[in-house]
């Protein structure tokens, strides 16, 4: 199992960013997957989760800033980034898990995850 985030990079406060994570080795289509960010000396939050058929949910401190979407085809989940904030520089990474429930939980995921991208907010 594998996967590969990118697209974070240095962005003003209010911009935007796309992150890509691709997976590999998993049936893609079949899990809920999850994006989780985490800043040094901080546990891993996640932020996003996304079912096998699109329903979405998110933290609150991203809610109606974050969008989580997937293609299924491209064994690809995104997340567009708007509006963004200093508090939200952290390295961001993605796992899936058996169900929506599972991704709250570290240990239920795929123990292999992926290098992350780092998302840097700053003027």
């Amino acid at each position: 199992v594998q996967f590969v985030e990118s697209g974070g990079g240095l962005v003003q406060p209010g911009g935007s960013l796309r992150l890509s994570c691709a997976a590999s080795g998993i049936i893609f289509r079949i899990y809920p997957m999850g994006w989780y960010r985490q800043v040094p000396g901080k546990q891993r939050e996640l932020v996003a989760t996304i079912t096998s058929l699109g329903s979405t949910n998110y933290a609150d401190s991203v809610k109606g800033r974050f969008t989580a979407s997937r293609d299924n085809a491209k064994n690809t989940v995104y997340l567009q980034m708007n509006s963004l904030k200093p508090e939200d520089t952290a390295v961001y990474y993605c796992n899936a898990g058996p169900t929506v429930q599972d991704m709250y939980n570290l240990r239920a995921l795929f123990a292999s995850w992926g290098q992350g991208t780092q998302v840097t907010v700053s003027s």
